[in-house]
Parts: structure tokens; C-alpha cells; sequence
């Protein structure tokens, strides 16, 4: 499937179908199981056109598991959610069970996973704003083995319904989204940028928007370590836009004779060297 929406606006790197599937394409990318990776690795390779593929086994990393839609992952996080919270926050070094917790995992980690996890990564200010962030988060369980990643160009509607479209975009594309997810629905409040890891705003905060009568555009990839990660595979200077399907539908229908054909659109797009 081809989106108008890439066309008009220009996309560098193609659109990301997320599905929920029995099966997974032979060439798809996974992680081994076990193994440490990023979820929004697996959606930045299909952006460059190859699949990328997790199960309950393989999602790379908790907020992995979490943002994909396996469940509670932090649950498992070495020594427990508690230390998940003290890890996002402030640190587990004053812990006798986090730094007991940090000396088994050494051999077995990254050795700035295991400075994070003392001294903490300090996303959220004490580690009860980590628990209240948790028992915010629209935890899902994906009736289905998989999550995939595909190609938005490798997706037949008629055979396979995504649950969400993920565009990455520069700000101006951005801004083009925002100004379309609204442009038929009559009030202004049609997309939000939540908190959270960047596989959330990709996952579990659009599959929540999709059971909403009018679902919401998420916008993401304000995780700074997801930002971090990504940069060798998409560039700087990119945001995340996902959409639930029905969203993206919408605003599919919505290009032609809209504002992406204006004057003023068309002037962005030069100023890039992109326009007609």
C-alpha cells in the first residue's frame, strides 16, 4: 500500500505498518531471545524496508515488552518493579538488593546499563513518580504472537489490517500530520505527545487511542534514549506520528484538496528542495 500522505509530504524514510500476527516473514529482523536491543529498531528497519519482528521472547528490552504490548515487563526488570523505579529515577546504589541485584547482572550487560541502574538514568524525579508513571501506562496484552513491523509499501488492506501507521518526520512533516489529523474533525485537540519509552508511542498509546470513537494521532520519539539509539539507522532532527488505522484512514481520505496542495505547503517543501 502507498500513502498519499508520504507523497504530499515528502517522507525520507517510508511509512511503518504495526500488525498483530500468527506469523512472521523469513527476512524479518529479531532480536535473539534474551538479548538486549530496542524495540525502535525493529520499526526503524522496516522504515528502510526490511520487517522487524518480536514476540514475548525476543522484545529486546522491558519498556520493550511493555511498549509492544506483552504486558507488565517491569515486573521481571532485575530485582523486581522496585528496582525499576529507583533504575528510571534516582538510582539503586543506595539499595543493599539493587547493588546485590547490579553485581549479578554485570557479566551479562552493557557496563553503562549497569551505571544506569546504580546511579540512575533520572527520567522521572524519585522513584514514586516512576510508580505513579506506571500505573499510567495502558498496559496490553496483543491477542497474538507477534508484533510486526512491515513496510507500509509490503501491506495489502484487503489481507492485513495494521493496528497503527508510524511516520517519521522532519518538524515541518510534523506539523503537516498535526494540521491533518484535525482538518476534518472540528475541534483541535486530535493529537497528543505522551511521556513515555518510544516503542510506547508507537504501541500501547495508539492501540489504546484505537478503541476510542475518534482516535488521536500520538506523537513520540521524545524518549531521548530511543533518540540516541536511532540515529545511526534514520538521521537526526525526526519525530515519531503514529496513527491507530482508522485515524491514518481518515487522513488518507483527507490530501486531496487540502492544505498539502496549497501554496503555502508548496513554499515549505521548496524551501527544502522538494517541491513540484
Amino acid at each position: 500500500m502507498h500513502s498519499r500522505i508520504a507523497a504530499a509530504v515528502g517522507l525520507k524514510h517510508q511509512p511503518v505498518a504495526l500488525l498483530w500476527s500468527e506469523e512472521k516473514p523469513a527476512e524479518a529482523m529479531q532480536f535473539e531471545p534474551g538479548k538486549w536491543g530496542c524495540v525502535m529498531w525493529l520499526a526503524a528497519s522496516a522504515a528502510k524496508g526490511r520487517p522487524g519482528v518480536c514476540d514475548r521472547e525476543t522484545f529486546g528490552c522491558f519498556g520493550g515488552g511493555v511498549g509492544a504490548g506483552f504486558g507488565n515487563q517491569y515486573a521481571n526488570f532485575p530485582g523486581g518493579e522496585e528496582c525499576f523505579c529507583r533504575f528510571l529515577s534516582t538510582g539503586n546504589a543506595d539499595s543493599a538488593d539493587g547493588r546485590q541485584a547490579a553485581e549479578a547482572m554485570r557479566p551479562f550487560v552493557r557496563p553503562e546499563f549497569v551505571e544506569h541502574f546504580l546511579h540512575g538514568e533520572r527520567y522521572l524525579q524519585s522513584p514514586e513518580k516512576v510508580e505513579q508513571f506506571i500505573a499510567s501506562l495502558p498496559m496490553t496484552e496483543i491477542p497474538a504472537r507477534y508484533l510486526l513491523f512491515q513496510p507500509l509499501t509490503a501491506v495489502d488492506p484487503a489481507q492485513q489490517t495494521p493496528q497503527t501507521v508510524v511516520f517519521f518526520a522532519d518538524p515541518d512533516q510534523l506539523s503537516a500530520m498535526v494540521v491533518l489529523a484535525n482538518y476534518g474533525r472540528g475541534d483541535n485537540e486530535n493529537v497528543f505527545i505522551p511521556w513515555g519509552a518510544g516503542c510506547q508511542t508507537v504501541g500501547i498509546y495508539p492501540y489504546r487511542e484505537a478503541l476510542r470513537e475518534r482516535p488521536r494521532g500520538v506523537v513520540g520519539l521524545t524518549d531521548l534514549s530511543a533518540r540516541l539509539y536511532l540515529r545511526r539507522q534514520l538521521g537526526d532532527g525526526l519525530l515519531s506520528f503514529a496513527a491507530p488505522w482508522s485515524l491514518f484512514q481518515e487522513m488518507e481520505e483527507n490530501v486531496d484538496g487540502s492544505f498539502l496542495q496549497g501554496d503555502t505547503w508548496q513554499a515549505l517543501l521548496a524551501a527544502k528542495g522538494q517541491g513540484e
